[in-house]
């Protein structure tokens, strides 16, 4: 029940990526479905949860940016994108049996909600999932500065940034097996580091706003009740 929790409200930040799964790109519909079967079991537990999901699975503005598309059209390309992933966790979610509601920064009415922070904060209230679509509405921002905005917007104990690492290293572990983890790091030093936990805007914004963040692996079935619960999964970032 929720008194296990160390957390009572949060903000689950996916990548378009983890929705891949072994694709590497698109929805792998079995990926999305144990997604949210683990999501299912924290909200039953009486855990409030918010979902921002970003959109590289189908498409990556920067990337579109680079290869000489404007930018800006790219970056909503992109935020397009994170609907239909939003819409994709939001089966899932109801095919588990969960009431799930997806607002999206940019009006779509036929399919989403529009973001109003009050309406969020009620629908966290009455149990149901919050997926947060298109970002903040704005080019030239990523899914990670949305995931740090609502995190503060909706008052949320901690921000859950899920990867497929199992927290923060001083240099990429993959390239240096001596790279060492850190269990708890300071917003600061991963911005004096020059660490990529997060852009530099989603991080100011968390340490102005004394965020705490969890970043974690979330390829390892179950991390995200552990993370929940205070067990030590990852690396907390505050």
């Amino acid at each position: 029940m929720a008194g296990d929790y160390k957390y009572k409200r949060v903000l689950l930040k996916l990548s378009g990526e983890a929705l891949a799964g072994d694709l590497g790109y698109g929805i792998d519909p079995r990926v999305v479905d144990d997604l949210a079967e683990q999501i299912v079991e924290v909200v039953r537990d009486g855990v409030q949860v918010a979902i921002v999901v970003g959109g590289g699975n189908i498409f990556r503005g920067l990337a579109g940016s680079a290869e000489g598309m404007d930018r800006a059209q790219a970056d909503y390309i992109g935020m397009l994108a994170t609907v239909m992933n939003s819409l994709a966790l939001q089966d899932a979610f109801e095919r588990h049996g969960m009431t799930s509601r997806v607002q999206s920064a940019i009006s779509m009415l036929q399919v989403s909600e529009p973001y109003i922070r009050r309406r969020a904060e009620r629908h966290l209230e009455k149990g149901r999932v919050v997926i947060l679509a298109a970002g903040t509405g704005n080019p030239y921002f990523t899914t990670d500065t949305t995931a740090a905005l609502r995190a503060c917007e909706l008052n949320v104990d901690v921000l859950m940034k899920a990867t497929k690492v199992d927290g923060v290293y001083d240099s990429d572990p993959k390239q240096n097996p001596d790279a060492k983890k850190f269990e708890r790091i300071s917003y600061l030093e991963v911005l004096n580091r020059g660490l990529h936990v997060m852009d530099a805007t989603a991080t100011s914004l968390c340490m102005d706003n004394n965020m705490p963040m969890i970043v974690f692996d979330l390829t390892v079935r179950g991390n995200i009740a552990r993370a929940l619960k205070g067990e030590n999964v990852g690396t907390t970032v505050e």
